[in-house]
């Protein structure tokens, strides 16, 4: 019987935890800025030692993300970037990545639970991380992942109750995602001094990993978050590396050499 994306996620973890590590889990959005350039992209990825990637898929009104990503959106959007190619994207290094689309509630619920979640088990996702949608306003979107074998991402921020922490921390299906700030993505000078605790509070509560994302965007801030937590998720600082370079060849390089140096870091 094949994996299912739960266990492939978890095998991720166990296998940076064997080297001593946290996993590192770059971010990529889908189609940006064409879908030649982002399938050269996430190939990288894979090739430079990416534990599992989550890939974005597009939407016109990104609430969770800064001005880089956003304006990557609107990019691969006019470019003609649609959820049903991103995830050929995935499909693409599925069976050597675990991947998590990045996913929007709108795009969820206009497909419905059922015909989300066979979407991305066909494309050989691993779960899905919907920053809009908790749990518990939908769970037919959790349930319908679970019963495919994909985990459904839970968040939690600075702004989450210790209560309601713990109780994502306790239903989390993968990883949980720790979002380092309050605000949007993007690159921080300094990470926040409550980030070890809120870490720390989620790991009490939880068999499943701590991943840590929004606003790290160095390798030494990688390696100060995988001193904490299980895994680290970059995203803007990528992003950013794609939206500067010449072209494909360009964007490839930069984004393969920020990911070995922080391979190195962590």
């Amino acid at each position: 019987m094949a994996e299912s994306g739960i266990d492939r996620i978890a095998a991720a973890f166990a296998v940076a935890r064997g080297e001593g590590r946290a996993a590192l889990m770059p971010y990529l959005m889908g189609g940006f800025p064409d879908m030649a350039t982002s399938a050269a992209v996430i190939d990288a990825y894979a090739d430079t030692g990416a534990d599992l990637i989550e890939l974005g898929v597009p939407y016109s009104d990104p609430l969770a993300d800064g001005p880089v990503i956003h304006a990557a959106a609107t990019t691969a959007l006019a470019a003609g970037a649609r959820f049903e190619g991103v995830l050929g994207l995935c499909e693409r290094v599925a069976d050597h990545v675990p991947v998590l689309p990045m996913v929007y509630a709108n795009v969820v619920l206009t497909l419905g639970a059922e015909r989300f979640a066979a979407a991305l088990a066909d494309a050989g996702a691993a779960g899905a991380i919907i920053p809009d949608l908790p749990r518990e306003e939908d769970p037919s979107v959790a349930a319908a992942l679970i019963e495919r074998g994909l985990a459904p991402i839970g968040f939690v921020s600075p702004t989450t109750s210790p209560e309601r922490l713990a109780g994502i921390a306790r239903d989390a299906v993968g990883f949980t995602y720790v979002v380092s700030l309050a605000g949007v993505t993007g690159e921080r000078a300094n990470l926040p001094p409550e980030l070890d605790e809120m870490v720390a509070a989620v790991k009490r509560e939880s068999a499943a990993p701590a991943a840590v994302g929004f606003g790290i965007g160095t390798p030494e801030q990688a390696a100060a978050v995988g001193a904490i937590a299980d895994g680290v998720i970059i995203g803007t600082r990528l992003v950013r590396a794609v939206a500067d370079a010449a072209d494909a060849g360009a964007a490839v390089d930069a984004v393969s050499g920020f990911m070995a140096d922080t391979r190195t870091a962590l």
